[in-house]
């Protein structure tokens, strides 16, 4: 299911990643969720891709990206969905290798690869540390997954009956998907593949960084830390909650970073280190943000 909105010169190259492995009809739905684009006919740009393979649903009105997940999880015809963004690819092998994972480990609610992160112009840029040197069931996953965001949408497939079972995303429309893979662990094993299957693109048009100009990461993270919390135990969640505060008050800081250099906006960039300090007093957070002003200073002199 590939949920889009208004990144249509991204989106051929998601469809034809997924064609370049299509295993017919009778085994893949092929979808385009449309979230009612105004950047080009994104029906028409389907139509000639697909060349009458891919489906092409649009909403009436822009309905949000929720709404939007929610609809292409609703109208999934598969006992495993995967939500393929339109700025984003897989890698040839990435379902075949996903479906086989899930047939060794039936028991898995969820399973994923690892991932590549891309550029605008999709080369490649860097890959985090794979989670696991062997493919499996990922032991201890849950408090690892607690622990701060490890995976992408491109790189995930769900059971279906899982979402029917948990529920879909909601709260916010920036780490939604976090809390989400969160819930899963809580419920269900998940297995991992630490060969990179799918590619994630950054693009300054994209709604992470939406929310980044507008300000709105660290409160949406805090609101997602709160209700990940009820599914950690106990014993561990005052733990686990100062090393995701840790986390992202750091990730807060590498955004004023790079909105300093996109924009040269000081007040976006000090908002952002504000808000970190706000998450985490750690003595790191400290050194990082007393690091980005002496930069920031020398630059100015």
């Amino acid at each position: 299911m590939i949920p889009t909105y208004n990144c249509t010169g991204y989106l051929k190259e998601a469809l034809l990643s997924v064609l370049a492995q299509d295993p017919g009809p009778a085994a893949m739905q092929i979808e385009v969720v449309d979230d009612a684009s105004t950047d080009a006919d994104v029906a028409a740009m389907v139509a000639s891709v697909g060349a009458g393979r891919v489906l092409y649903f649009r909403q009436p009105v822009n309905v949000g990206s929720l709404r939007n997940f929610e609809t292409c999880i609703n109208r999934a015809q598969g006992h495993l969905v995967h939500l393929l963004h339109g700025n984003d690819r897989t890698v040839t092998g990435f379902y075949e290798k996903l479906t086989q994972l899930f047939e060794q480990y039936p028991e898995a609610g969820a399973a994923f690869t690892h991932y590549a992160s891309i550029n605008e112009q999709g080369q490649r840029q860097h890959a985090p540390p794979p989670v696991a040197e062997v493919a499996g069931i990922l032991p201890n996953w849950l408090l690892r997954i607690a622990e701060y965001q490890r995976l992408q949408y491109v790189s995930i497939a769900v059971r279906r009956a899982v979402y029917e079972k948990l529920g879909g995303f909601y709260g916010t429309s920036y780490g939604e998907d976090w809390e989400m893979w969160v819930r899963i662990a809580a419920h269900y094993p998940v297995a991992y593949i630490p060969e990179i299957l799918a590619e994630y693109r950054g693009h300054t048009n994209s709604i992470s960084w939406e929310k980044a100009r507008s300000g709105e990461i660290i409160p949406d993270l805090m609101n997602v830390m709160a209700r990940i919390q009820q599914h950690v135990p106990k014993s561990d969640r005052h733990r686990i909650l100062a090393l995701s505060k840790r986390y992202y008050a750091n990730f807060g800081i590498g955004t004023a970073y790079h909105l300093l250099h996109e924009s040269q906006n000081w007040s976006q960039a000090h908002f952002h280190l504000l808000q970190a300090l706000k998450l985490s007093k750690h003595p790191s957070v400290y050194y990082h943000i007393l690091k980005f002003y002496v930069k920031f200073l020398l630059r100015k002199t």
